[in-house]
């Protein structure tokens, strides 16, 4: 078990990923922080009777930021919670999602890939931006045609799979490779690898999760605008069904991250700001973010999403926005 998220720890090419902020980092006259809480103040994991890691971050100051937490203008966090092996890997399923679609993202800041470009031959009218908004119209995973360009939002694995193919062509690169070099290499995330469909085929660990899902609350690698699109209902107002919730008059997703809104039920807390995004995986996995709370969490484990998940996910997100 990683004795802190905080210590730097070699990347794929042997760089060393910054430490979060701790009781050291922080300028004389502002205290200690304290230590990350583990399972004995998340009674809601007592619930997971198999392996799980957990860990939980908040943003203190964001990069540039006037203030004396963010020293270089580097965004600063503080660990939280964790529980279990941060080290340990587990699958990710569709947590892969964010992943690819940042590395899209990267692409489209250096001009490589078009959210405006067709989408492909076989889904007329739809474009790049709609397969990461899954309203593209492609079904769930076959390349049916369930409905016209951003009229549902329809949760499409083959959505992501065409989006994997369009990365490959823009950037001439292989997408595992490419995914690579624009997010696990640049975020130190060595555990973390999506061989075959980028929708749902990755394994990696908890502290590397947590090193993405400090990615997106204070962005780094995407641009400011771009980064914003991303965790903004794209086509807001699409009703759709999201997997193992049901259908939601309102299903918000932005650029291949999911909005929580005003959904119930929902995976998040209820005390979650509707600004929340994220993603859960069928594997028993989540990332959230809640940028008005300032608060992170990653969860991966060794059963796939049940109901076990269903019931203690939105009280898990309580106690990590409480503590």
């Amino acid at each position: 078990m990683p004795t802190s998220l905080g210590a730097d720890r070699p990347g794929r090419a042997g760089s060393a990923v910054p430490a979060p902020v701790g009781p050291e980092a922080l300028p004389a006259g502002f205290g200690a922080v304290p230590a990350p809480v583990g399972p004995e103040a998340l009674p809601a994991v007592q619930r997971f009777d198999f392996p799980i890691a957990l860990i939980a971050g908040e943003l203190l100051a964001d990069a540039g930021a006037d203030a004396p937490f963010a020293p270089g203008g580097r965004p600063r966090f503080r660990t939280l919670a964790r529980v279990g092996d941060g080290n340990a890997v587990f699958p990710l399923a569709s947590l892969t999602k964010p992943i690819v679609a940042w590395s899209a993202l990267i692409a489209v800041d250096r001009h490589l890939l078009d959210l405006d470009a067709p989408a492909a031959p076989e889904l007329p009218g739809a474009t790049v931006r709609d397969l990461l908004a899954h309203a593209s119209g492609v079904a769930f995973d076959s390349d049916a045609v369930l409905a016209p360009p951003r009229q549902r939002r329809i949760y499409s694995n083959r959505g992501f799979e065409i989006l994997g193919r369009h990365l490959e062509e823009a950037t001439a690169t292989p997408l595992e490779a490419w995914v690579e070099e624009a997010v696990l290499e640049p975020l130190g995330m060595a555990s973390v690898r999506i061989p075959g469909s980028p929708a749902h085929s990755g394994t990696g660990s908890a502290a590397d999760l947590a090193a993405f899902a400090r990615e997106l609350a204070a962005p780094t690698l995407v641009s400011p605008a771009l980064a914003e699109a991303a965790r903004r209902p794209v086509h807001p107002g699409l009703p759709g069904v999201l997997p193992g919730y049901g259908r939601q008059a309102v299903n918000d997703f932005g650029l291949g991250l999911e909005v929580r809104g005003a959904k119930q039920p929902h995976w998040t807390a209820p005390t979650s700001s509707p600004e929340t995004f994220g993603h859960f995986g069928q594997s028993g996995s989540f990332i959230w973010i809640d940028p008005v709370a300032r608060r992170q969490a990653v969860f991966l484990g060794a059963r796939p999403f049940g109901t076990v998940h269903r019931e203690n996910w939105p009280a898990l997100g309580a106690q990590i926005l409480a503590l």
